[in-house]
């Protein structure tokens, strides 16, 4: 058997919103204690890790450890008018397999929705050490990112002990966004050596829009040449992190 109950139906949207940056077909692991999904996109060149604790939630069933593999489109579909005054709740029919959404506001919305054969494939967590950490408002990375966009389709991260660089280069021009150490933007800044690598923003472009409606503050995490970790603080217990792997020049 597997219920959950939530408040805040507005915050699952934005979860699954975020989730659908990268994934079509989620498949959920959920256990006594939480809900997990780790996966990769098609091209396997970036990652979603994201854990929801029994806690955030009101009412949370789950006799045994299950997997749910729905389609994050067709959720959205249905979560596409959700306020932030309504509740939900998410239940599978034992008999039909399909999954069973309540959205609870000053009226009462169900509906029904086919559920997928979950994935066997999960892939492990990076192990990956970071030399550089930078913990920002996304409302700062939203528009970087968006100022790099337009003057190309990679961007370079570079951080010092003294600031923080966002970089695009194109044939036509060049961007460079820059903020120091002690700025209202910067609410942490820890390097133990310079680091620098270049991302394609088509898939940061997507991961950051998508966390700024989950988080307002997102930690950049990231060493020269290699994996990018953007971490969401979320509300209560939980993780949100995506991984992309860098440009290679």
């Amino acid at each position: 058997m597997f219920k959950i109950k939530m408040s805040d139906a507005k915050l699952w949207k934005n979860l699954i919103t975020a989730i659908a940056a990268l994934v079509d077909e989620a498949s959920f692991n959920v256990d006594l204690e939480a809900i997990r999904l780790r996966a990769m996109d098609p091209s396997h060149v970036a990652m979603v890790d994201f854990e929801l604790s029994k806690t955030i939630f009101d009412e949370f069933v789950s006799e045994e450890s299950t997997k749910l593999c729905i389609n994050t489109s067709e959720m959205l579909k249905l979560l596409r008018r959700v306020g932030s005054d309504e509740s939900i709740e998410l239940s599978v029919d034992p008999k039909t397999a399909r999954l069973n959404m309540v959205l609870r506001s000053k009226y009462t919305r169900t509906f029904s929705m086919a559920t997928l054969e979950p994935s066997s494939e999960e892939p492990p967590t990076p192990k990956l050490s970071f030399n550089s950490r930078v913990k920002t408002t996304a409302t700062f990375m939203r528009d970087a990112i968006d100022d790099a966009m337009r003057i190309s389709d990679y961007v370079k991260l570079e951080a010092s002990q003294e600031k923080f660089t966002i970089e695009s280069k194109g044939d036509l021009g060049s961007a460079s966004i820059e903020v120091e150490k002690g700025s209202e933007e910067i609410l942490n800044l820890d390097v133990k050596e310079p680091s620098r690598a270049t991302f394609s923003l088509n898939f940061l472009s997507e991961m950051i829009k998508a966390a700024s409606s989950v988080s307002d503050i997102v930690t950049v995490e990231f060493s020269t040449n290699m994996p990018v970790r953007l971490s969401l603080e979320l509300p209560q217990q939980g993780k949100f992190q995506y991984y992309l792997a860098p440009y290679k020049e």
